[in-house]
């Protein structure tokens, strides 16, 4: 057996000695965003320092646990917190949360994130659903040898994120009166910001916001067979179309004022899944 794949399976093991939760959907919330839990009906928390050989998070604002617990009649499992590669942990690590909330039995997996912006109509605390990403500067999770039992050797990309549920999630922000763009996210390694010269290359190549998260996980949820949708907040404008320094402060921040839209975005959205 794969030592990734025996890795997940005992990750799951403890959480099953903890809960026999079974999710739906599972929920990957972003930077600024870890508030959420208050709109569930909480019934378990599980830390992730608790789960052996389980990675931690270390970025500032990801609290790092699983959150089980129910949104309207859907049950829901909720990453309070992600992993980072910039984080120093391998790229199996990185998108191991997402794999045990598969094996756990979640269908749909709901990336959010905090961006740069680099749209020129994009402005600091607008919402982008994520439409389709590119992946060139990020780290493939899938090299290496393939694991059999999550998904076969050379997946599909053509249509990472799932049509009907992007539908539906537009449907919800019209309902609601949000201003929600569409547009091209890219991942970068980090943890340093971008120079002005990368957004003009990265404007170049099609992409309208820039993160360090989200695409790898995408990837590899897509592999294992979820289906994904993404709802990015654009927290700031990136660098060289803003006129100061970035900071993982205004990120956070710029988190924390676009979290009650947000959360009604994201709510809603599930109840309709």
């Amino acid at each position: 057996m794969d030592e990734r794949y025996e890795k997940l399976l005992k990750c799951v093991e403890y959480i099953r000695s903890r809960t026999d939760f079974k999710p739906e959907i599972a929920l990957v919330l972003g930077s600024g965003l870890g508030g959420y839990a208050r709109n569930m009906q909480v019934e378990c928390e599980i830390p992730y320092n608790d789960i052996p050989g389980f990675p931690v998070s270390t970025a500032p604002g990801h609290d790092g646990r699983y959150i089980f617990g129910t949104v309207g009649d859907k049950k829901v499992v909720c990453m309070k917190g992600r992993i980072h590669f910039y984080e120093g942990y391998d790229i199996s690590d990185v998108v191991l949360p997402s794999r045990v909330m598969r094996l756990l039995g979640a269908g749909i997996l709901i990336l959010t994130n905090a961006s740069g912006g680099i749209n020129s109509s994009f402005n600091p605390g607008d919402f982008m659903l994520v439409r389709d990403h590119i992946s060139l500067f990020a780290v493939n999770p899938l090299v290496g040898n393939n694991i059999d039992e999550l998904g076969v050797r050379f997946p599909d990309m053509s249509h990472v994120y799932d049509e009907e549920l992007r539908n539906k999630i537009k449907s919800v922000a019209a309902e609601l009166s949000i201003d929600l763009k569409e547009g091209v996210y890219v991942q970068l390694i980090g943890p340093s910001y971008e120079s002005p010269a990368e957004i003009q290359m990265l404007k170049n190549l099609g992409a309208d916001a820039v993160g360090m998260s989200t695409v790898s996980e995408a990837i590899s949820a897509r592999h294992c067979g979820f289906r994904v949708c993404c709802i990015s907040c654009v927290s700031n404008l990136a660098a060289g179309i803003s006129d100061h320094e970035l900071s993982g402060e205004e990120v956070i921040e710029a988190g924390k004022v676009a979290a009650p839209l947000f959360e009604k975005l994201v709510t809603r959205s599930i109840e309709v899944f």
